[in-house]
């Protein structure tokens, strides 16, 4: 006996993690502060000759197009479901957190190339212009990393902006010494030893970020859905025999989906095996099951189901 629950029902009494509307606003102040700042840093740059701060300016524009995409995702993941799209547009917030974490890789690689120049051949540049210029980062990019802080721990494409604003925070730090530095000492090649430091800082806050989008873009299973506890507690359920067939993969970077075949010892609690099996779903972090429930001697029908 086979009996198929859809989505409409199991949809109930879950814990769904969306992204507040208030959170556009939110982006769409970071961005224009963003772009005003990256304005500023770039031409500050140009007249001062100082490589840190334009390359900083580069990853900055980058991180603007990042907060864009990034809007425009979650935007998109509001579109409710129609006939064509049944899931809606939720998974393009993965694909923007993948755009984003390769539009970094783009940024670093021609950080990296620029400050070797530098450091074959540095240049002279005015360290107070850069320790104020940067100093103003920190204010811009520290006050944008407050206003995501609250909701990074609910969607990848937030926590991907908070953590480029973090990291942007220490960055124009590092900018701001190797301007004192240079004022104290005169050592030119501070500038481009910042540079590589600001990049190895991206690559590495960038590699996890790229790694978890590049899997869920597979869907594979996301890293907020705990398999190894889906896998214990249907097997810890009174009345199952077995189960097969379990699938867990992303809808979006907030939204988690199973399905799964439970072999019954008797059919008649079926109901009730599948409310506890959705508890244990949703523990594990999954909002969206599609639960079947076999009888124990009957074969399943589902192709390659074992």
């Amino acid at each position: 006996m086979n009996n198929m629950e859809n989505g409409n029902i199991v949809r109930n009494g879950h814990h769904h993690h969306h992204i507040p509307q208030s959170v556009s606003g939110i982006f769409i102040l970071c961005i224009v502060l963003n772009l005003l700042f990256v304005v500023i840093e770039a031409c500050v740059g140009f007249v001062s000759g100082s490589v840190g701060l334009l390359s900083d300016a580069g990853h900055n524009l980058g991180d603007v197009f990042s907060l864009l995409i990034a809007l425009l995702a979650i935007r998109m993941a509001m579109v409710k479901p129609g006939r064509k799209f049944t899931y809606g547009y939720r998974k393009l917030t993965v694909m923007a957190s993948l755009l984003n974490s390769v539009i970094l890789l783009v940024a670093v690689g021609a950080i990296i190339a620029e400050s070797i120049a530098r450091l074959d051949h540095p240049q002279e540049v005015s360290g107070a212009a850069i320790s104020w210029t940067a100093g103003a980062g920190i204010i811009i990019n520290g006050f944008t990393a407050w206003l995501l802080m609250r909701d990074q721990k609910k969607d990848m494409n937030v926590k991907g902006a908070f953590l480029h604003m973090a990291m942007d925070t220490l960055v124009s730090a590092g900018v701001v010494i190797s301007g004192i530095v240079i004022n104290a000492t005169g050592i030119l090649w501070i500038d481009a030893a910042v540079s590589l430091l600001i990049a190895a800082i991206i690559l590495i806050s960038t590699f996890n970020m790229l790694k978890e989008s590049l899997f869920l873009s597979i869907d594979a299973v996301p890293e907020s859905a705990d398999i190894s506890m889906i896998e214990k507690g249907l097997s810890g359920l009174d009345g199952v025999v077995e189960w097969h067939h379990l699938h867990v993969w992303p809808m979006s970077t907030t939204e988690n989906a199973a399905t799964v075949h439970l072999v019954l010892e008797d059919v008649s609690r079926m109901e009730a095996v599948k409310s506890e099996a959705r508890s244990v779903f949703r523990s594990a972090g999954v909002c969206h099951c599609t639960i079947e429930c076999e009888e124990k001697n009957s074969r399943c029908e589902a192709c390659e189901c074992h």
